[in-house]
């Protein structure tokens, strides 16, 4: 029985895309120091991230946008990332183990949600690695486009500085969330 761990990076953040990812590792090749994402520092991530391509039976990385993040709703929209990347794997699993408390809708094959199953599940580690390191490279791209907003630095969270550059720059259009509460209040976008 071939079972996959899922879990997705980007639900808090006030801009970029949700990302998921569905790992089914090799038993044959153990990975040494697979944690949930949060709990590793960005180098042991980027260290990860590379084994856990080259060894693992099958990845998949999927996302929903930020388009869709505000018409579904963020919840929606990482259940969404997360059945589209158990979609893509090849060989499909036979079961997936879902971080957190609720499964998604739409998934084609059978699961179990896990609490804190980035921290128990070897495989669901090395899904919240995947995710992680992910998304970081994305927003260390928009750091590229947009050095005026800090992504390298707060990679899209609401902290001091980003708020401040929101304020003084205004949003990016289909990169910061408008339905989140700290854009949507400072009422930056045009109706």
């Amino acid at each position: 029985m071939l079972i996959c761990g899922v879990d997705e990076a980007g639900r808090g953040p006030l801009a970029g895309n949700v990302v998921a990812a569905a790992v089914i590792l090799d038993p044959s090749k153990p990975i040494a120091g697979l944690n949930d994402s949060k709990k590793l520092s960005e180098k042991k991530r980027d260290l990860l991230y590379p084994l856990i391509i080259e060894n693992a039976l099958a990845y998949a990385i999927a996302e929903a946008s930020v388009e869709e993040i505000d018409r579904l709703n963020i919840l929606q929209a990482s259940l969404l990332a997360m059945s589209r990347a158990v979609a893509k794997l090849n060989p499909n699993a036979n079961k997936a183990l879902i971080d957190g408390n609720k499964l998604p809708p739409q998934l084609i094959i059978p699961a179990e949600a896990i609490i804190g199953g980035d921290g128990l599940i070897a495989e669901i580690s090395a899904a919240s690695i995947l995710a992680k390191v992910t998304r970081d490279k994305q927003l260390y791209e928009l750091d590229k486009l947009y050095p005026e907003y800090g992504f390298a630095k707060h990679k899209g969270y609401g902290t001091k500085l980003h708020l401040e550059a929101l304020i003084k720059h205004g949003p990016i259009k289909g990169i910061h969330r408008q339905s989140f509460s700290p854009i949507r209040q400072l009422n930056l976008f045009e109706v």
